[in-house]
């Protein structure tokens, strides 16, 4: 039998890079790992820094090495006459594939991004791979813009009828207005949301740029280190609440896990917790009573749905034990994917090994593009 040639697409622009190189160096040791060898070929590209594409020995040596790679590839030239050429300039934020990738790219039967972060899971590359009119891992254009947008999310949350802490979107202009404006906004924030309360770029994951807030001093300069980071910003109220999460797999019929649990001793739960061996704990699955479990799941379907997300997501929530209460509080539609990550270790408790889970979703996105 032909094995599918998968493309694992990793690396990227985004301030996620490491992040991006770990979950993909987990993915291919599951592709090339018995049963998925048999039926599986793995064709790694990495994405520089600078968005040079690279495929072949330098993707494979990022893959073992688990370090960034900076190759300067050289630039193309346009020919003038049989003796003189001029290089032609590119554009800095523009992918420029290396003369060995470029004839690869058409070999892949699936892709399999895995790109955290913006231009990778906000449906920037998902665009690309719609426009090739091939198979690909995850949750197509939509689905990703929304699952990266803080805001777009919460609207189409609050659309379907989903529980959430309150909130206001703001963009960058209204910080970086009139100085007799910003004391206006930060007065209304105040009165809307209170403190502590929590401000957040709307495109950016892993915790970048957000800050827990108790003064009009911290307001101040939060907001103002937000826009440094995004045009369109988010502030929402704080709570005292566990912080739970389950994982979602599937299509137009996907399926949910068991629930899991973090607990640390931070603050929040920030960049620094999330990827700092020994600052936070899972627990899988999470000591709470059933039917708080089974509201979970189905929230997390319901989530799942309501942007259009496929293939997989994780979304997280807050338990306000003291009234029972539950709230959602995002969905990520790319989640880390190494082996300790939560959103395999989930389905890892929920019966679904790492392999396993890996082929699923090569399959769900061929199922996807029939």
């Amino acid at each position: 039998m032909k094995k599918l040639r998968v493309g694992l697409l990793f690396g990227g622009r985004s301030g996620e890079h490491e992040v991006s190189i770990s979950s993909a160096r987990a993915i291919a040791q599951a592709i090339v790992s018995d049963p998925n060898r048999q039926k599986y070929e793995l064709l790694p590209f990495y994405i520089q820094k600078d968005g040079c594409w690279l495929f072949g020995e330098h993707a494979q040596q990022v893959l073992a090495s688990g370090t960034p790679l900076q190759i300067n590839e050289p630039k193309a030239h346009l020919s003038i006459d049989n003796q003189t050429s001029l290089p032609i300039p590119a554009s800095p934020y523009l992918p420029v594939c290396s003369s060995s990738s470029s004839s690869q790219v058409t070999d892949v039967d699936v892709w399999f991004p895995m790109l955290h972060g913006p231009n990778g899971e906000d449906g920037t590359i998902q665009g690309l791979l719609q426009l090739m009119q091939v198979p690909y891992v995850g949750s197509g254009v939509l689905g990703s813009a929304m699952g990266m947008d803080k805001i777009a999310m919460k609207m189409a949350f609050a659309q379907a009828g989903l529980p959430q802490v309150k909130y206001m979107p703001i963009n960058r202009a209204q910080v970086w207005s009139n100085p007799c404006v910003f004391p206006k906004l930060c007065d209304q924030i105040e009165a809307t949301l209170g403190y502590p309360c929590f401000v957040k770029p709307a495109n950016l994951g892993s915790s970048v740029g957000i800050a827990k807030v108790r003064s009009r001093g911290e307001l101040e300069a939060a907001l103002d280190n937000a826009a440094s980071y995004d045009r369109r910003i988010i502030v929402e109220a704080g709570v005292v609440a566990r912080e739970l999460e389950c994982a979602v797999l599937g299509n137009d019929h996907p399926k949910a896990s068991v629930v899991g649990e973090i607990t640390f001793e931070s603050d929040f739960y920030d960049y620094e917790t999330k990827y700092t061996a020994g600052r936070a704990k899972l627990l899988i699955p999470a000591p709470v009573p059933e039917s708080v479990a089974a509201a979970i799941q189905e929230m997390s379907l319901q989530a799942f749905a309501a942007v259009d997300a496929a293939g997989l997501a994780r979304v997280d929530f807050f338990y306000i034990e003291a009234t029972g209460e539950v709230l959602i509080n995002e969905i990520n539609t790319l989640p880390g994917f190494t082996a300790t990550s939560m959103y395999p270790q989930m389905w890892e408790k929920s019966g679904v090994p790492f392999t396993e889970l890996v082929d699923q979703l090569i399959q769900l996105a061929l199922e996807r593009h029939r």
